[in-house]
């Protein structure tokens, strides 16, 4: 088998979805060179949503199956799946995924609650974790918990996870950003940071311990602060192309993370899994079932996740 340790490798998603379709939106818009990408899809369902203007290499992946846009099928996920095992056993410089369907991966018996936890399956090692980063230039947001219940959180957000996840997003900083003393903010779980109490307990019994231990590691970084009023700033300095207050912004879940910076860079965001030897980019939007083969999708986060491995 070919030596892949220098490549970039794009898998399409779900092939019911719009995944194949802003790939190569993407790369024909972008025209980067053949040698550097391979795409790690199905030739019939790159061929269904579009034609390719480079000659770029396709390690095909067996999908007999037909071509339902729209639709959520175990076969799809099962392909989905493969697809992503595939460009993790190669070992690649970096993995550009496009979205896949949750769904239909449970469906075909792949029990994962996204992309990031097959990447962490696949490619840690020792003690490796995964994380979820999202970028948009300067502004980034890591996610404390990802896929889970929002009344699992509180439970999840111990001072041992706070401190590993802040750990491994100041080594990404140190050695992949060349940045010494990166500065992050941490947002409180709870409104009005628990209020001293009265509203919640998590940030003076878990969070202060946690920050105050990072503290003594080196690490730059605030007490749990309201998350609006962090936010705000941010997102103003960002909509003005002004330097942003914080190097990253620390959320404790999915949606206090996503629903800011996906407001003012839905089109910009990538969402970037850190913490493994393999950095992996996506787009921040799903595979838009609505209007796949239509050909309606809109490339642009597409086109930055690429952006970003190059």
């Amino acid at each position: 088998m070919s030596n892949y340790s220098e490549k970039v490798l794009i898998t399409t998603g779900d092939p019911n979805g719009i995944g194949a379709e802003v790939v190569i939106k993407s790369l024909n818009l972008l025209g980067l060179p053949p040698k550097d990408i391979v795409l790690v899809s199905n030739s019939k369902v790159l061929s269904f949503y579009g034609t390719l203007n480079n000659n770029y290499e396709i390690l095909e992946v067996d999908y007999s199956s037909k071509v339902q846009p729209g639709t959520v099928t175990a076969d799809a996920g099962d392909f989905a799946f493969r697809c992503l095992k595939t460009a993790c056993d190669l070992k690649p410089k970096f993995i550009i995924t496009a979205p896949t369907s949750k769904e239909a991966m449970h469906l075909a018996g792949h029990k994962f609650n996204g992309q990031t936890e097959i990447l962490e399956k696949y490619l840690a090692r020792e003690n490796q974790k995964a994380e979820m980063l999202f970028v948009a230039g300067g502004f980034k947001v890591l996610l404390l918990t990802r896929h889970i219940a929002l009344n699992n959180v509180a439970k999840n957000l111990t001072q041992e996870l706070i401190i590993e996840k802040v750990a491994r997003l100041q080594n990404f900083f140190k050695q992949k950003l060349g940045q010494k003393n990166p500065n992050f903010a941490l947002c409180a779980l709870n409104p009005h940071a628990g209020e001293n109490g009265i509203i919640g307990t998590e940030e003076d019994l878990t969070m202060i311990p946690a920050v105050n231990a990072l503290r003594e590691k080196g690490v730059n970084i605030t007490n749990p602060l309201p998350a609006d009023t962090l936010f705000v700033n941010g997102v103003s300095s960002y909509l003005k192309n002004e330097k942003m207050p914080y190097d990253c912004y620390i959320a404790c879940y999915h949606d206090q993370g996503l629903i800011p910076i996906k407001s003012v860079a839905s089109k910009k965001t990538v969402n970037m899994t850190i913490g493994l030897d393999v950095i992996r980019t996506s787009p921040c939007h799903g595979t838009a079932f609505d209007i796949a083969g239509k050909n309606l999708a809109n490339p642009e986060s597409m086109i930055e996740a690429i952006k970003a491995c190059f």
